[in-house]
């Protein structure tokens, strides 16, 4: 008897699971499946905190509904941006200029390439212990940065302010050795850009790069002593390698670095201290 009821119990679980399995299996009503959306793709971009940082920051929420998932890895260095980028660490970086990264891919045998054109900085000279230029002292201590590309970039607008005469063609790529006529006789040191607005108080001028100026709360259009022109070449760019420069997500990224909210946003924000590269 009590195996009869076993087998009995076999044969009903059996047409349960064959019945289970015919429903799971019949089509569903109301048309096919929808197709599952794209998966989103996390971009990570280093940059310096302002402005680049904030620019990229400004743009994240429209590139989370593009499906790009934008990660911003602030810097204080000019190094280690590059250095990521190189070795994948990080996607892409924005915080240089296009000579700078010319003379570190030449320096660092690297291949980095620019992804798009996005500001412009102008560069100023800045000092706590003088209110005008004409107030320079014989012997007065200007400082600049120490990388080339931005070292000449200080020597050149130094000349154009009537302050030094380097030699004839050397341009933006002077070096502290071309310097040929200097007759208020100014020591000219060399440090690191970032270290530079911390020397204000140590020096007589110092030339300062717009990024780091903002970080320490100087307004450029306000407090500079002479400032670039508008139409500086030093245009800030996105850099990324040359597997990448062309995903789909890198050139989300490089629209919306270029849109007219990114316009506004930097116009806004900046008020002539940082100018659009883009029409």
């Amino acid at each position: 008897m009590k195996k009869m009821m076993i087998t009995a119990l076999s044969v009903v679980m059996a047409f349960s699971l064959a019945a289970c399995g015919t429903k799971s299996a019949a089509p569903q009503t109301g048309g096919a499946t929808p197709a599952p959306g794209k998966k989103e793709v996390t971009l990570k971009v280093g940059a310096t905190a302002s402005p680049h940082g904030e620019i990229l920051n400004s743009i994240k929420a429209k590139l989370k509904e593009q499906g790009v998932n934008l990660e911003v890895k602030e810097f204080t260095d000019y190094v280690q941006p590059n250095v990521q980028v190189f070795e994948k660490q990080l996607d892409a970086n924005f915080f240089q200029h296009k000579p700078y990264l010319e003379q570190f891919n030449k320096d660092k045998s690297m291949n980095l390439v620019t992804v798009t054109g996005v500001h412009i900085e102008p560069f100023g000279g800045y000092s706590q212990k003088i209110k005008k230029i004409d107030e320079l002292k014989d012997g007065a201590i200007v400082a600049i940065p120490s990388d080339p590309s931005n070292g000449g970039r200080a020597l050149a607008l130094l000349e154009k302010n009537n302050l030094i005469k380097l030699k004839e063609g050397v341009g933006v790529k002077g070096t502290v050795r071309d310097v040929v006529e200097n007759k208020k006789n100014l020591i000219i040191r060399e440090l690191e850009a970032a270290m530079l607005p911390r020397t204000l108080g140590e020096v007589d001028l110092a030339l300062i790069n717009t990024n780091y100026a903002l970080e320490a709360k100087l307004v450029p259009t306000k407090d500079a002593l002479f400032i670039e022109a508008n139409d500086s070449p030093y245009v800030n760019i996105l850099v990324s390698r040359p597997d990448n420069k062309d995903s789909e997500a890198m050139q989300k990224l490089a629209k919306a670095l270029t849109s007219e909210d990114v316009k506004k946003f930097i116009e806004d924000k900046y008020k002539g201290a940082v100018v659009p590269a883009f029409k």
